[in-house]
């Protein structure tokens, strides 16, 4: 993204800022993600949504589906890999309700949702983010 750009940021400019944020991720957490797949999309899916028990598509920013650090070893067949979702127009919606700049926003969501592969509290969560800063 550039200063001077004037259309919404598409879903490859959100990916590049997450891409950015993973980067930013102290080495013991950089290193454990080498499996999980980030996908950016629009919104969630009808699934999804039923899943979370969401009311609209704008209710959530990201997601992590798969099972956390702790819970590998014994996989069961027919497994999907490990996913962080990043939903692109809650997220630019949030952006521009706000103060926080965009890269913010996407680091903050991304931290939590690689939290949750890890198994993370959320203090801990918090403690990550404040290390990508």
């Amino acid at each position: 993204m550039t200063s001077r750009q004037t259309l919404s940021p598409t879903l490859a400019d959100i990916e590049a800022l997450a891409q950015a944020a993973v980067e930013r991720l102290p080495p013991l957490f950089r290193d454990h993600l080498g499996h999980v797949l980030l996908r950016v999309e629009d919104f969630p899916d009808a699934e999804v949504m039923a899943e979370m028990g969401l009311e609209s598509e704008w209710e959530i920013l990201g997601l992590y589906q798969g099972r956390h650090v702790g819970m590998k070893g014994d996989e069961p067949s027919g497994v999907l890999p490990d996913m962080i979702f990043l939903y692109r127009r809650p997220l630019l919606d949030e952006w521009c309700e706000g103060e926080d700049s965009l890269e913010a926003i996407v680091t903050h969501v991304l931290v939590h949702e690689v939290g949750h592969h890890f198994g993370l509290s959320d203090d801990a969560m918090e403690a990550i983010e404040a290390a990508t800063n």
